[in-house]
């Protein structure tokens, strides 16, 4: 009897232990999946590149692939039978100094030559001449009256009121708005430059006064965007003012048409901030990447940025697994779509035929997306999905002759911006905010229409101090709408 209790005690002892034992295999086991799970999420991290997520090109490391054409064997630079870009000769009457080189002698026998030739080859060198700044003085006398004994002063006129007339103050903007420059060195390009000494207070003045000067046509430019048949817009991280001992956060929006672009920094990057860019009455068509801010918009009026499309499906890919193939086959039919399109564009394909080839492309996808969405791994049928959702916004550019498959011309035009925002690190104050934006709503719009940006700002001030009406942003000629390029 006692030897059945010691082997029921024994039992009892190894139960427990085994208990024990089953309790610590699952907490590793659980342990176990945490640590692959984060192990797979670090690697997926560690493989994001510009090719495959949101991230920029300038963000990847030496060494990454990169996706676009392949090696052509072709040394760099201009191949045999190129079209030349020579510089061409000013006419001779926009040449100030001439130096006519008449040879006296035969450089063979040694006599003596007379005459012109009647064709000689023409050299020219372009030159600057010393630059300095050309100072105003305005001497305010003071008389008095003869017969009241009021003692009258002459007063400066409206316009000239600031220390720094309209020119140089417009060239102080735009080594802003075109070059990049921080207050600090346009305090120095102008001194090194025209020996005009100011402060980095002054040139934040000068600012302020050249953003009241442009507020009138960057919101004429607004309108315009506004009422346009094709809008391609896209926003990037800002910052603005301090936050608890931090910069601020705030976003940089832009919506371009193919001549006339506008810039704008709010707080917020959501649907309210859209809606007042666009116009609440928004009827054209719009491109952009699939951020929730742009829902609101018609669906039939919406074309989805291929390029972004074409980063997931190659995430697809380097995730491996069913998710993998199926990201390769989507490739596939997108370099197929994409083949037609640039021959659509070339006018070696006909618009009729690139719709009808289109038809079963937009099937294959679709089914594709599908399958992804259903048997790919957790993180391509959650993509999947959300591609699916805006699937209507795939091919809108189909239908509409001469809208893009891509956003990048948008992301083009804001990226003058993002390499402002990485040297200058955003703005101070709403005020600094509305001077950027304006400044880039102007020399980028100005830039698209072949327009000398500096004689745009040096006319628009000039006009805002005397309390005119100053120049257009607007295009003198109609806009081709949709000629927008990927």
């Amino acid at each position: 009897m006692v030897e059945v209790d010691a082997r029921d005690a024994r039992i009892a002892q190894l139960e427990k232990r085994l208990e024990a034992a089953l309790e610590r295999i699952a907490q590793l086991e659980e342990e176990n999946e945490r640590l692959r799970e984060e192990n797979r999420w670090l690697k997926e991290r560690m493989g994001l590149n510009s090719s495959n997520s949101s991230k920029p090109p300038s963000s990847d490391t030496p060494g990454t692939p990169r996706q676009g054409k392949r090696p052509t064997g072709r040394r760099p630079g201009g191949q045999p039978g190129h079209k030349k870009h020579e510089r061409a000769l000013l006419p001779p009457e926009d040449v100030q100094h001439v130096v006519e080189l008449v040879p006296r002698e035969c450089r063979g026998c040694k006599r003596r030559l007379n005459g012109q030739d009647t064709a000689p080859r023409r050299h020219q060198v372009v030159e600057v001449p010393p630059l300095s700044a050309i100072v105003t003085e305005y001497r305010c006398h003071a008389l008095q009256c003869p017969g009241c004994g009021v003692v009258t002063r002459g007063e400066v006129p409206v316009h000239a009121r600031s220390v720094f007339g309209d020119r140089l103050t417009a060239l102080a903007s735009l080594l802003v708005g075109k070059y990049r420059l921080s207050k600090r060195l346009v305090k120095d390009a102008l001194s090194d430059m025209l020996g005009v000494e100011l402060s980095v207070g002054s040139v934040s003045n000068l600012e302020g006064e050249m953003s009241e000067a442009l507020a009138p046509p960057t919101a004429e430019a607004l309108a315009y965007v506004q009422t346009s048949e094709a809008v391609n817009a896209d926003e990037t991280g800002f910052a603005q003012g301090r936050e608890g001992g931090r910069a601020g956060r705030a976003w940089l929006w832009v919506v371009a048409t193919a001549l006339v672009v506008v810039f704008h920094i709010a707080r917020s990057r959501g649907g309210k901030v859209a809606r007042q860019l666009l116009g609440a009455d928004f009827a054209g068509f719009l491109t952009t990447d699939r951020w929730s801010a742009y829902a609101w918009v018609d669906a039939g009026l919406r074309q989805l940025c291929w390029a972004h499309l074409t980063r997931d499906f190659q995430g697809f890919i380097d995730r491996g697994g069913r998710g993998g193939r199926i990201g390769r086959e989507l490739m596939r039919e997108r370099n197929r779509f994409f083949k037609w399109y640039h021959r659509v564009r070339d006018g070696t394909l006909s618009r009729e035929r690139f719709e009808e080839r289109m038809r079963g492309v937009e099937r294959r996808v679709g089914q594709l997306l599908r399958a992804a969405a259903l048997r790919a791994e957790k993180k391509t049928a959650g993509m999947a999905r959300e591609i699916l959702q805006w699937e209507k916004c795939l091919w809108t550019f189909v239908d509409v002759p001469g809208l893009e498959p891509t956003n990048n011309f948008g992301e083009r035009c804001i990226r003058h911006a993002v390499m402002y925002r990485k040297t200058s690190f955003g703005t101070q104050s709403e005020e600094g905010s509305r001077f950027v934006e304006r400044i880039f709503t102007s020399t980028t719009t100005l830039k698209l229409q072949g327009r000398d940006v500096l004689a745009f700002l040096t006319e628009t001030l000039a006009a805002h101090r005397r309390g005119l009406r100053g120049p257009s942003l607007l295009p003198s000629a109609p806009e081709p709408q949709l000629a927008l390029t990927a």
